[in-house]
């Protein structure tokens, strides 16, 4: 039983500084300028803006090879923010208010299609059964809305509530910075 314990414990050590070699040994630098994008991005992975999540974007823009006003879900704050690390000027981006998708639930045959589509699990329901959506959990992606054959999903404008609202912060002189 001694033996076991000795031999099993020496071979997760043996294997354990492998690892730790093998890490030190083939370790990659990433570039901080992705970093810093993709710490500014919203990370809803949503592929609105054409790539398959955030740090493929990121990557994108880091290399000049992307616009950087392609993230609705993060909108102007996200797109000036990208702006400002890559030392570049904000670009025009389609203002809108934020939305959330509506599921007409007499229309939903319960397909699971926008089930599967959505990026961020934000619709729940049963095969067979009519969806509806988490509200809170929804990034106005739209992702849900083409592969519905009902066409029962709509994008309707965020409630403002007692709960959601934010007062603008103040600009001029007397603003506390």
């Amino acid at each position: 039983m001694i033996n076991a314990i000795l031999s099993m414990g020496g071979l997760a050590l043996v294997a354990g500084l492998g690892l730790g070699f093998a890490a030190k040994k083939f370790h990659v630098e990433g570039d901080p300028t992705v970093d810093k994008l993709e710490e500014v991005m919203p990370a809803t992975n949503c592929g609105n803006c054409g790539y398959p999540g955030c740090r493929p974007y990121a990557e994108a823009v880091a290399n000049e090879d992307e616009a950087i006003n392609l993230c609705p879900p993060g909108g102007t704050a996200t797109m000036e923010a990208i702006a400002a690390i890559m030392g570049v000027d904000p670009a025009p981006m389609e203002e809108r208010a934020p939305s959330v998708a509506y599921i007409d639930e007499e229309k939903c045959i319960g397909c699971t299609a926008c089930i599967k589509a959505c990026p961020v699990d934000a619709i729940i329901g049963a095969n067979k059964q009519s969806h509806t959506v988490i509200i809170d959990e929804c990034t106005d992606c739209d992702k849900c809305i083409e592969p519905c054959p009902t066409d029962c999903i709509t994008m309707v404008p965020k409630e403002v509530t007692l709960y959601t609202w934010s007062m603008e912060k103040p600009d001029g002189p007397h603003a506390l910075h």
